[in-house]
């Protein structure tokens, strides 16, 4: 799929975050070497409704063809960096029902010495993701931003814990949080969902988007509370990159629409979803690479009658 449609063009989303190989230990299998991270699966989700760019690096064993892949798609890969060395690279081991994994490896590589630098044409992006890095690095990335109007930032247990000063920095400078219900629960200290949203929502972003899998995502902010369903699927394969797809077609989608209001949020909320249920389809971004707008078109109505109450 390209992105010929004049529309990709008007609002590019700036990525920023890693490039990586992943190990998988599956219930249906092992697969090695699987391309991974999570700027790559969000930009190519993204790139289903806008023009993307990404920032991140890569060693000299990172395929030439995911970057081509990437340029095929509408993405601008100057702010990839190849340096020397290997890629990162990170192995893990899921359990029967793909409910919870267990990371066996983690190998940072040329990651480990990642500054993130933007090019020049990238500085005036309007819609920024902060991929899951530290958060000292998605604070250099805002340093290097001219007027962004709309900053989502991601991010996990492990800056939670470590560098929960840091992260409250971020949060301060940031539209909207993007989170698992675990992670949520660990940021604000507390059990209840929606007690933890309102904490969150304290600490600066104005919205909060919570992932929950299989069970869907919610948004809070200050018009109340929304839910998306996940998808249903007969067949999961894979849901390593799935929270990293549902946030690339989250700001993919309130690119395209040029709004970022809480009516846009609904709908990039139920885009996220879509596009993730086919990232979990299959192994790494096999299935996630094959979207058409035809087949996404045709998810996500399918998607939007499990919320149509006109049906009770």
């Amino acid at each position: 799929m390209t992105n010929a449609d004049p529309r990709f063009s008007a609002n590019p989303v700036l990525i920023v975050g890693s490039m990586a190989f992943d190990d998988l230990d599956l219930p249906s299998g092992r697969a090695r070497d699987v391309v991974g991270g999570s700027a790559t699966y969000a930009a190519i989700a993204a790139s289903l409704y806008t023009a993307a760019r990404v920032v991140g690096v890569v060693g000299h064993d990172f395929p030439d063809d995911t970057i081509a892949l990437l340029e095929s798609r509408g993405v601008d890969v100057s702010g990839i960096e190849r340096a020397s060395g290997k890629t990162f690279r990170w192995a893990g081991r899921y359990a029967a029902n793909l409910a919870s994994r267990e990371t066996l490896d983690t190998q940072l590589n040329v990651f480990a010495d990642f500054r993130p630098k933007l090019p020049e044409h990238f500085r005036d992006s309007k819609i920024v993701l902060l991929g899951n890095i530290h958060p000292s690095l998605q604070l250099e990335v805002l340093a290097q931003m001219r007027g962004p109007e709309l900053v989502v930032a991601d991010t996990m247990n492990f800056w939670i814990s470590g560098e929960r000063k840091t992260l409250l920095e971020v949060l301060a400078k940031v539209d909207a949080l993007v989170v698992n219900d675990e992670e949520l629960r660990q940021l604000a200290e507390d059990h209840n969902l929606k007690r933890c949203a309102r904490a969150v929502l304290k600490m600066g972003p104005r919205r909060l988007v919570v992932k929950r899998g299989d069970a869907g995502a919610m948004l809070f902010d200050a018009d109340g509370v929304f839910f998306a369903p996940a998808y249903p699927l007969e067949n999961e394969m894979d849901p390593t990159g799935a929270g990293d797809s549902f946030a690339g077609a989250v700001l993919g989608n309130l690119a395209r629409a040029q709004r970022f209001d809480h009516a846009a949020f609904r709908q990039a909320l139920l885009a996220g979803a879509t596009v993730a249920s086919f990232c979990v389809e299959g192994v790494g971004t096999t299935e996630l690479a094959k979207v058409t707008a035809q087949s996404l078109a045709l998810r996500v109505r399918e998607l939007m009658q499990l919320l149509d109450v006109n049906q009770l």
